[in-house]
């Protein structure tokens, strides 16, 4: 079955926004899971920053289990590929979703992980133009993630991992490389 949905999955400041820009150029069309977040942030009324953030992604997933984003989303990808759009899912989060996606999707799903070592991922983070983080935000948001999302699933059976120490241009080199592989690079 031809590649019809890539999820990227990392850590935050791994590079996934980098790599879902590429994937963007090249056709795909984007499910942000993490924009239901802020969306509902915002519905709320509430500054978007990583304490509220933090606490409606949680929420979230007490009212609609682990695997929330891929659940509440789901209508949207299925339309977009009903469409014969290609999906980039930007930011899968929970092994939950993960298991959701590949039992949907199978061989039709590409999760690809990017990695980059956390003392850069901070410095990155840091300097961020949207919604930088701190050094102890990013901790805190690393243990979030980790402990409470089961972030740890999904980038340990990603299909291919991405290590991001270089270049943005490195990061889209690498996932050329993957997108040639898996015949995914022409729409």
């Amino acid at each position: 079955m031809p590649i019809q949905i890539i999820a990227t999955v990392g850590m935050p400041g791994s590079g996934k926004s980098v790599a879902g820009e590429h994937l963007e150029q090249l056709g795909f069309a984007k499910v942000y899971f993490g924009g239901l977040t802020i969306d509902e942030v915002k519905r709320r009324g509430l500054e978007v920053n990583e304490q509220n953030e933090r606490a409606v992604r949680e929420e979230l997933r007490r009212t609609h289990g682990m695997g929330a984003f891929a659940v509440l989303s789901l209508p949207k990808v299925e339309a977009l590929l009903a469409e014969g759009k290609r999906v980039l899912i930007d930011g899968l989060y929970s092994f939950s979703e993960y298991k959701i996606l590949k039992d949907k999707f199978a061989a039709g799903l590409l999760v690809v992980a990017v990695f980059t070592p956390r003392a850069l991922r901070y410095e990155r983070l840091a300097k961020r133009a949207v919604r930088p983080l701190t050094q102890a935000e990013a901790l805190s948001r690393d243990h979030a993630e980790i402990e409470n999302l089961e972030k740890g699933g999904p980038i340990a059976l990603a299909d291919y991992t991405i290590l991001n120490a270089g270049t943005p241009d490195d990061l889209i080199r690498q996932l050329d490389r993957i997108l040639e592989a898996e015949h995914a690079l022409k729409p």
